[in-house]
């Protein structure tokens, strides 16, 4: 799995391709982290457009994050997310955790403010 990383007006955007399963989901971690713990008050943007799987392992990876941002008062964002990956997100009561947003556009000027 790979995970192509950029920054818009303040918001890091993290764009993973593939399935956040077993392994890949321990490689998102030691991607996401770094992002989270290097700015004081970090506003993430996940994109989940290109991924096409989720376990159990990958929901602790977001979850995690989450966390991690919460603890600094920073904000998560998810845009793109499959039918697929919301049912289990929407069946694991995780939906309230994340800020969900229609475009990328929308996420930006959101998590922005």
């Amino acid at each position: 799995m790979s995970t192509y990383i950029r920054q818009q007006n303040g918001i890091t955007i993290l764009e993973p391709n593939g399935k956040i399963i077993g392994p890949s989901a321990s490689e998102f971690r030691e991607t996401i982290l770094p992002q989270i713990e290097t700015v004081e008050t970090p506003r993430i943007l996940i994109n989940l457009e290109h991924v096409n799987r989720v376990d159990s392992t990958g929901l602790g990876v977001l979850i995690g994050a989450r966390a991690a941002v919460a603890r600094k008062k920073g904000r998560v964002g998810i845009i793109n997310i499959s039918r697929q990956i919301n049912s289990l997100i929407v069946l694991s009561r995780l939906v309230s955790l994340f800020e969900r947003f229609d475009s990328e556009a929308a996420a930006v000027s959101g998590l922005s403010t």
